[in-house]
């Protein structure tokens, strides 16, 4: 499988995943701020939700400074989207040991695509010689990371987002390679 663009097949077509364009930042700013906002941040007032989502509350802006904004939040070492009929569906950010974030479009949820987002990820992880990889699970994803083999590490903490207050999320990891895992911290 090449490492740029990999296809699979969800319920209603196929999807690729690939690593993420530049050109990809608008599209994945309105994803990100969408599925971050129903499934996550239903618990904020309105004030505290445009402090919760940071850049990603102006996703629709053509505002050049607000997309200038989003794209710098989007910088990751490891940044993949799944595709699907020439539309972004979902994306996973993160570098070598941390999944920092995943999101998948509500209306794609359980087809399969957050787990092939993972699954890569993690692939490009053991090929970078990670052992361990840690992510700060929401509430509303530790089901999904549970069912991947990720395994809470602690208690439920209270964290930030950019700079809103009052996100609850789970501590989570997961061992990828016996041999390397001897080195983790």
């Amino acid at each position: 499988m090449p490492a740029e663009a990999a296809q699979a097949s969800a319920p209603n077509g196929p999807y690729t995943i690939r690593s993420y364009r530049d050109i990809d930042g608008p599209e994945v700013g309105r994803l990100i701020a969408d599925t971050y906002s129903r499934f996550n941040l239903q618990f904020a007032a309105p004030d505290e939700l445009a402090k919760l989502l940071g850049p990603f509350q102006h996703a629709g802006s053509a505002d050049p400074a607000h997309r200038a904004a989003i794209a710098q939040v989007l910088r990751a070492l490891m940044v993949y989207v799944a595709e699907e009929g020439g539309e972004i569906v979902g994306v996973l950010r993160g570098r070598r040991e941390r999944l920092a974030s995943l999101f998948v479009r509500a209306d794609h949820q359980r087809r399969g695509i957050g787990r092939r987002l993972v699954e890569r990820f993690e692939q490009e992880s053991v090929a970078e010689g990670v052992g361990v990889v840690r992510v700060a699970a929401t509430l509303y994803a530790i089901p999904f990371y549970t069912a991947m083999g990720y395994r809470k590490t602690t208690g439920i903490r209270n964290g930030w987002s950019f700079q809103g207050r009052g996100l609850q999320y789970q501590p989570m990891k997961k061992v990828l390679a016996q041999e390397s895992a001897a080195h983790d911290p």
